[in-house]
């Protein structure tokens, strides 16, 4: 592809749906081995840096997070050259310190699905990558620094996401026990692309944006739609500014990840057993190794 210099992309979830101050704006229809993406990826500069922006739902929020097309989602940012990887999303939370329009750099995360296919490997071809850290610490930490610079939002550094199924929430019951766990926030779409992009070798990181208390909370019951929708926008608002200035620190200068190389010990078949066309398919992925 054309857009190899295309080292940074930015997922949005839920309420963030585009990147206002994108300038140089194309859509792009991307095919991918595993399907369509979620929706075309926009590339345009931010910051003076290209980047590629995905609308995870899709732009009219049409997607449920288990009809998630993950797969094809990383494999698109791959296929542009994507090194750096910032995922959007909001989260309801399970700590009385993260509160409502608070923004959490989760380090951590505890799986919850069940209906979700979640590595590109299988068909002749075994990988096992390390996982016991699945964030970039490195990635991780320019994103608070950058939320830290907003001066007027909370910034919790580090905290355990619990990935659940959906599209319900949970009950009351569940949502303590994950409480119980020591988990920070619950959301239902992050644990697979973080999964997915260590087997691209990408650096991933989540910005979660908490809009709500999870049920557990004495006053969850007061919590409304209208409540929740008003936390999404300003959220949105929010985000746009801290991952504007991600952007440009990582633009300035981009880490090196122990991600970029997560394949390097991860291959258990041999390659000249692996079938053709598990091998084509993943071609992207194996290139460096083949």
């Amino acid at each position: 592809m054309q857009n190899a210099e295309i080292k940074i992309g930015i997922i949005g979830g839920s309420g963030l749906y585009q990147m206002e101050a994108l300038q140089d704006l194309e859509e792009l229809d991307v095919l991918t081995p595993f399907g369509a993406p979620s929706d075309r990826l926009i590339v345009g500069s931010l910051e003076g840096t290209r980047v590629a922006f995905l609308a995870r739902h899709g732009r009219g929020h049409t997607l449920l997070p288990t009809e998630l097309p993950f797969r094809a989602n990383i494999y698109a940012m791959k296929s542009l050259g994507v090194e750096y990887l910032i995922s959007a999303s909001a989260v309801g939370s399970l700590k009385e310190e993260a509160r409502p329009l608070d923004m959490v750099i989760p380090d951590q995360f505890i799986d919850r699905t069940r209906h979700r296919v979640d590595t590109f490997f299988g068909e002749g071809l075994v990988a096992h990558i390390g996982f016991a850290d699945p964030v970039c610490a490195k990635l991780a930490s320019v994103l608070a620094d950058s939320a830290e610079g907003l001066g007027d939002v909370q910034v919790h550094r580090g905290g355990t996401y619990i990935c659940m199924e959906g599209p319900a929430f949970s009950t009351k019951a569940e949502s303590n026990l994950y409480r119980s766990w020591g988990a920070t926030v619950i959301g239902m779409t992050n644990l697979q692309e973080a999964k997915l992009a260590r087997e691209a070798e990408i650096a991933y990181a989540t910005l979660a944006l908490v809009t709500d208390y999870d049920c557990w909370h004495p006053d969850h019951d007061s919590v409304t739609v209208e409540m929740v929708i008003g936390n999404l926008q300003r959220n949105a608002v929010n985000a746009q500014k801290v991952i504007q200035e991600t952007v440009r620190r990582l633009g300035e200068n981009p880490p090196e990840s122990e991600a970029h190389h997560a394949l390097k010990y991860a291959l258990l078949t041999p390659l000249d057993k692996v079938p053709e066309a598990t091998k084509e398919r993943l071609s992207l992925l194996l290139k460096k190794y083949l």
